[in-house]
């Protein structure tokens, strides 16, 4: 199975940012079919949280500025 792609990433947490914009206008909303209400915005933050760490992982892979590793040499 192919990993996640930064725009697969990107389209994810636009759909959580976009439910918790409904949700907070007293609506409900709806993921990959599971409906989300007002008691959901635990779930709704927690799916946030992911995309959006996995969008800057992703974006710090594609531009080089992946994990840092500190070398020193022992003279």
């Amino acid at each position: 199975m192919a990993g996640i792609t930064l725009t697969q990433a990107e389209t994810q947490l636009a759909a959580y940012i976009a439910a918790e914009t409904k949700v907070l206008s007293g609506q409900a909303y709806e993921i990959n079919g599971r409906r989300m209400t007002r008691a959901n915005l635990a779930e709704i933050h927690q799916g946030m949280d992911y995309w959006d760490k996995k969008v800057k992982e992703l974006s710090a892979n594609s531009q080089g500025r992946g994990r840092a590793v500190n070398l020193s040499a022992r003279w």
